[in-house]
């Protein structure tokens, strides 16, 4: 399969493995992955989810522009590709549990708006990333420019944008399309994902929730935010960091 999901205890990996193409992304594969993070969703086990290359050198080099030239005069394609590029960025942004983008390689368009779609991102040190519709001649849709805007800020993104460039890792870093730097993403990413899936997963899934709502629109609190504070103190989570502040140990949540 091009895409699958590895399961490793708490951390599982959403893997593009389509490297005869520089990983880029078909149709199916766009219809696929948004079961794929849904499986791992549902997994009660799983605690993080790393998206990355199956191919080390590799990340995703975005749409298979050969399906587009043959299918892109069907308009039933065209609306199907947006719905499930859309779908797949969805997916991701609106998780429940934390995502983390392991970069290693070319990072572009479509493989680009995977990446922002992410929580946080770690690039290799020979990364490049980009957002390319206006080498295509074409439109990405709000939501996939959204994200990038809510990433970079609005300015950035109309340079990325309308220049197509492709930005090396250290550049990506600067304006905070990346948020780490590392000899070996994945490497990283793994590590960081077992930090996060070590904490008290009610807090860290109730923080990417309220990120999400102000991230949304959404200014002040309301009362499922309200609630979602109160709430927190009545969980198991809870009573055992307070216990284990107290003990003068590491918590096991």
């Amino acid at each position: 399969m091009s895409l699958r999901l590895e399961r490793d205890g708490t951390v599982a990996r959403l893997l593009i493995d389509r490297a005869d193409r520089r990983n880029a992304m078909t149709q199916a594969m766009w219809e696929s992955l948004p079961h794929l993070v849904a499986d791992a969703m549902a997994d009660a086990d799983i605690r993080v989810l790393i998206l990355a290359s199956a191919t080390p050198g590799l990340f995703c080099a975005g749409a298979d522009i050969n399906e587009f030239a043959a299918c892109s005069g069907n308009a039933d394609w065209r609306a199907a590709n947006q719905a499930a590029i859309r779908a797949s960025q969805y997916a991701l942004a609106h998780a429940e549990k934390p995502m983390i983008a392991a970069i290693d390689g070319d990072c572009v368009g479509g493989g680009c708006g995977l990446a922002i779609a992410c929580d946080l991102r770690i690039a290799a040190p020979t990364a490049r990333l980009g957002i390319t519709p206006a080498k295509l001649g074409i439109v990405y849709s709000l939501f996939d420019t959204r994200l990038l805007v809510d990433l970079v800020g609005p300015a950035r993104a109309k340079r990325i944008l309308f220049t197509g460039a492709l930005h090396d890792a250290d550049a990506a870093l600067a304006i905070g399309l990346v948020d780490e730097i590392a000899a070996d993403p994945r490497a990283a990413a793994d590590a960081l994902a077992r930090e996060i899936a070590a904490n008290a997963q009610h807090s860290v899934r109730a923080s990417k929730a309220m990120v999400r709502r102000i991230l949304d629109g959404q200014a002040d609190d309301d009362m499922v935010t309200l609630e979602m504070f109160r709430d927190a103190f009545t969980y198991p989570d809870f009573a055992e960091g307070v216990a284990a502040f107290r003990e003068k140990r590491k918590p096991h949540f």
